[in-house]
Formats: structure tokens, sequence, C-alpha cells
């Protein structure tokens, strides 16, 4: 996945929110690429699970803000 979408003006979001969206773009991009860029109806709970764990990861590695 390019930078280009993680860097410079995060839109207005916290650090926090900026590092969440880049946790759930990052495993968006991880699904659809083992998904043959595809994801089917019946895969939205595991790749919802997927980005939960992300996000559980991202917070559990929070630096003070």
């Amino acid at each position: 996945m390019s930078d280009a979408y993680v860097v410079g003006d995060p839109d207005g979001l916290s650090p926090l929110l900026t590092r969440l969206r880049d946790a759930i773009a990052r495993e968006l991009h991880m699904q659809l690429a083992m998904r043959a860029e595809r994801i089917e109806l019946a895969d939205v709970p595991e790749v919802a699970y997927q980005i939960t764990l992300r996000v559980n990861e991202t917070l559990s590695r929070r630096r003070p803000d």
C-alpha cells in the first residue's frame, strides 16, 4: 500500500483516529489482496473480525497523545 494515503493532512483527525484509520486501511488492503480484490458477503464477518483485531492491537499499543 502506498504511503500517499497516510501522509499529509489527516483531515482534522486526532492522532489516535489517524492511527485507527491507517490500521483499518492496511487490514482492508491485506484482506482484498488475499481475496482476489473482492470480499464476498459471506466473508464480511471474518473481515470485520480481522479489522477488530487490528484496531485492538492499535489501541493496545496506544501512546498518550
